[in-house]
């Protein structure tokens, strides 16, 4: 079979930013073809430290950086500025999540790179953008959580604010950056425009995925509160426990698909109750609604629950844990998971690269290389530096 085609190839990225947002950034445009160059301080970046370890090799940073080459560049430093700019002179896109003006205060700034070369797409990734009166806070995915109200509508009703255990808001950002380079791409590439630089805060973009919150509240005065798994636009949506103590997440998000739940659950006699006839109806019966597919739900186990559902065509899904998901049929005939061999940990799983495309499908080549491991193959065979340099430059702490 021919080999398909890399929608990203002849794409040089230049990712020297750290942990999740930026990164994943430079990852997603890997897994499409781009030649990306992750520039690591040193000392490392602090994701190889982060999270799960086996035999002290950060397993975050294997898949966040897969597809990169590495190599190691203080560009704080007058000699790593020179190189950096160097780089540039080729590259199409430049990834960085320093605090605002830090690329300034380096002699690295926008005004500055885009002289170098006006092609270049520069991603600045911070927790409040490059403007505002917050430009100069520290701020994280955490941060961001809780700064653009997605927290204090999650959780349970009359529980604290709920933050997500992984990197939501970064991952959301990351999606946005991808697809703002890409648009800036096209913008260069097919109608003949320059570079530019891509302004991505880590709050806005979850901010704008919480849905017509401003219009509600410019337009009636409603602040959202937290249900927990409730939805106040429709129910039955909620998690249930089965007879063998697993749980299935509902939604009936049409009003065929809430009929045939409600006969599943109580019969026609509940499915035809005037109180359920609505969307606004059920959720002031909430408790009732709930209560009959609950109770339901709780007398049978959970492959019937969800062979019965399949049978009258209603949504349900298992809430699982990656064990489950590893042995599910689904994740398997899909190839969600896929199988690499790594220089450090040998025989690794992780996720494939997604959305699936038919002719410039995604490609995992491998996990994030050790540290400094391109440093010859850029430095000497690109640049054109001497072994007896990149020595020179290592003892000064340049790389």
């Amino acid at each position: 079979m021919a080999m398909k085609k890399r929608a990203l190839q002849g794409i040089r990225v230049l990712d020297a930013s750290t942990v999740i947002a930026g990164p994943t950034i430079g990852m997603l445009l890997a897994d499409f073809g781009a030649d990306v160059i992750k520039i690591e301080h040193p000392r490392g970046d602090v994701l190889r430290e982060t999270g799960h370890q086996k035999d002290g090799v950060g397993l975050w940073f294997k898949m966040a950086n897969r597809n990169k080459r590495c190599i190691t560049m203080n560009f704080s430093t007058i000699e790593g500025a020179e190189l950096l700019k160097k780089l540039i002179k080729t590259t199409d896109v430049l990834i960085e999540n320093f605090r605002t003006n830090t690329m300034e205060k380096w002699g690295l700034g926008w005004d500055t790179l885009k002289v170098i070369n006006p092609r270049l797409v520069m991603v600045r990734v911070t927790g409040f953008g490059q403007t505002g009166p917050y430009k100069m806070r520290p701020g994280f995915g955490t941060i961001a959580e809780a700064f653009s109200g997605f927290s204090n509508v999650t959780g349970e009703k009359n529980g604290p604010p709920t933050l997500p255990n992984f990197g939501l808001a970064d991952g959301i950002a990351a999606s946005y950056g991808t697809f703002a380079t890409m648009f800036a791409l096209y913008y260069r590439d097919v109608q003949g425009g320059n570079g530019q630089f891509i302004d991505l805060s880590i709050y806005e973009p979850i901010f704008q995925l919480l849905g017509p919150q401003p219009m509600a509240y410019d337009q009636l005065g409603i602040i959202q509160e937290r249900m927990g798994n409730r939805s106040r636009n429709n129910a039955p949506r909620n998690t249930y426990q089965t007879l063998d103590k697993h749980w299935v997440a509902i939604s009936t998000n049409s009003p065929s698909i809430v009929r045939r739940v409600l006969t599943l659950c109580g019969g026609e006699d509940v499915a035809n109750d005037p109180r359920f006839q609505t969307p606004a109806g059920r959720v002031e019966f909430i408790e009732e609604v709930d209560g009959v597919v609950a109770n339901w739900i709780l007398q049978h186990n959970l492959i019937d629950v969800l062979e019965k559902f399949e049978e009258v065509e209603a949504a349900v899904g298992p809430v699982y844990n990656i064990a489950q998901i590893f042995e599910d049929p689904q994740y398997i005939a899909r190839n969600d998971i896929i199988n690499l061999n790594d220089e450090d940990l040998g025989k690794i799983k992780m996720t494939a690269g997604f959305p699936f495309m038919s002719e410039t499908p995604a490609e995992i080549r491998h996990a994030g290389p050790s540290k400094g491991k391109h440093n010859v193959e850029i430095y000497c065979k690109e640049l054109k530096l001497g072994v007896e340099d990149l020595d020179l430059l290592k003892e000064k702490g340049v790389i």
